[in-house]
């Protein structure tokens, strides 16, 4: 048995389409203690902006949730659903809720007709609550509006060069010639929780790396790109701001730019915005080792993805840290950011039944890797760089 009473926090995201990020933690904590059963866990679900981000946050502060009517992607009422934290007059909520593909049928992915403006009613809706601070995630879009559907739900008015109103789809936004602003708005802090860090516009921008995979085609993909191409000229024209090239205003199919241009949001990384709020490194700290996950594990792991942040928070903090995944590309530098990566995936195996039987091979995995680490439980503790 080890000297000491091994601490491990356990720190995945979810298994989309299979587990949530605490079913993960919980699968994770059940193998590792049939190998250690003297071993302290900690389970710290995570996320990283993406689906999910608003259930992480309502677990580690205790809050309640609140339902709230509003559109969906194609105008279908909905109810939809965000976090309140009473304490601190804090809402969190995901763009996903209104606005997401889980909203829309497979034979309706389209991102041109579809948009925010439930989005934006659940924006005035932790308004009238008289929220100090909302929080919104960014991932999981079926649209590709710019955040257009969203003001509109806000106030703003968009019009053409012959004074016509543009209500409809996004393509009508190429008319655009004028925004008027809403004379009352008053809307708390928004702070936007970004998992990618694309720009609006160009062959890395919003509608050239995500409108294939919301439904758009080339034509469509033309439309989509003048159109926000547009908005992205008059909002510099008329709201005197221009963050088409920021960091993540691609997220979300450019809501990240809607957020900014139409709602003084700052945009932040979404692990980041997660981490201080569930305060991720002080419980890290008192840990041995970190365990972290995720259902794929790839180059994006480098660009803000949960797994990609809990090691980085844990090399700073000197601590052995280990990722347990769906699936793995073989990318040297994203398998050097951890101790060794343990990989669910069975060969010869379907994917579907891979996800079936994830939670049969989180407890395999989190087996094997706590028999590795009984083999080395003698070896001097490795003391963080805080302790130092």
């Amino acid at each position: 048995m080890p000297p000491y009473l091994m601490k491990v926090l356990i720190a995945p995201d979810k298994f989309k389409g299979s587990l949530s990020a605490r079913e993960v933690a919980e699968n994770i904590a059940l193998g590792l203690r049939d190998v250690l059963p003297d071993a302290k866990t900690d389970i710290v679900p995570m996320a990283d902006g993406g689906e999910g981000t608003a259930e992480v946050i309502f677990g580690a502060l205790h809050g309640s949730w609140v339902n709230c009517r509003a559109r969906g992607p194609l105008g279908r009422q909905i109810e939809a659903r965000y976090a309140w934290i009473a304490n601190c007059k804090l809402a969190v909520m995901e763009m996903s809720e209104a606005a997401g593909m889980r909203r829309v049928a497979e034979n309706e992915h389209d991102p041109v007709p579809a948009n925010t403006f439930g989005v934006g009613e659940m924006l005035l809706d932790a308004a009238s609550r008289s929220a100090d601070e909302i929080i919104i995630g960014l991932g999981g879009s079926a649209t590709n509006d710019g955040g257009f559907g969203m003001a509109r739900a806000l106030g703003f008015r968009f019009f053409s060069e012959k004074e016509q109103e543009l209500t409809g789809d996004v393509g009508e936004l190429m008319k655009l010639a004028r925004i008027e602003k809403p004379k009352d708005l008053s809307l708390p802090k928004i702070v936007a929780a970004a998992d990618v860090r694309n720009p609006l516009l160009g062959e890395n921008g919003a509608t050239h790396v995500f409108g294939p995979q919301k439904g758009a085609n080339a034509s469509k993909i033309d439309i989509l790109e003048r159109a926000l191409t547009t908005l992205a000229d008059v909002v510099s024209k008329d709201l005197d701001v221009d963050y088409r090239n920021k960091s993540g205003a691609g997220a979300a199919g450019g809501l990240g730019f809607g957020l900014m241009s139409f709602c003084g949001a700052k945009i932040r990384p979404g692990f980041d915005v997660v981490a201080e709020s569930i305060g991720l490194e002080s419980k890290m700290k008192g840990a041995d080792v970190v365990i972290t996950g995720e259902g794929s594990l790839d180059r994006q792991t480098l660009e803000g993805k949960t797994p990609g942040g809990v090691a980085r928070l844990a090399r700073k903090l000197g601590k052995l840290v280990f990722a347990i995944v769906g699936r793995a590309s073989e990318h040297r530098q994203v398998r050097e950011i951890f101790d060794d990566v343990y990989v669910l995936a069975q060969p010869g195996m379907s994917e579907k039944e891979n996800m079936t039987r994830a939670a049969e091979f989180l407890r395999v995995k989190a087996r094997e890797l706590a028999s590795t680490l009984n083999r080395t439980s003698n070896v001097e503790r490795p003391t963080s760089n805080a302790e130092s």
